[in-house]
């Protein structure tokens, strides 16, 4: 399995550059957290509200479709609680920030994380954990 952190939930949801790479590891099955679901309401929320490159219809299409992926079990989430104290060591340790260190907990655990966040690939590396980058 492969973790999938929300920089590459988001880059696939939102079709943004690089989407369709994302696409053939979802089919390979991917994990994540529950916390993804947030970061990922966010970045739809965002672009409807901030940037305004995507209409309210749009917006709920998109969350629905996430939600349809979820419930066939293509993402599985976890939850974060399960990686909560080793993350905040990867925190403290590793200088990323807490909501990164969740998923390279969780990707310590599943062996490795596919990711779009270049400081989240770094730290990755340093800690040993095979890294897909897109």
């Amino acid at each position: 399995m492969i973790v999938i952190d929300a920089s590459s939930l988001v880059k696939y949801m939102l079709r943004e550059e690089g989407w369709h790479l994302v696409e053939k590891y979802l089919y390979q099955g991917v994990v994540t957290l529950d916390h993804a679901k947030k970061e990922v309401l966010n970045a739809i929320w965002r672009h409807h509200a901030v940037r305004r490159i995507i209409d309210r219809e749009l917006a709920i299409e998109i969350y629905r479709s996430l939600e349809k992926l979820v419930d066939a079990k293509v993402i599985i989430m976890e939850r974060e609680e399960n990686y909560i104290d080793k993350a905040f060591e990867i925190a403290l340790t590793h200088n990323v920030t807490f909501y990164d260190s969740l998923y390279l907990s969780q990707a310590l655990r599943w062996g490795r994380l596919l990711t779009s966040d270049q400081l989240q690939k770094q730290v990755a590396e340093k800690m040993n954990i095979r890294t897909i980058f897109i």
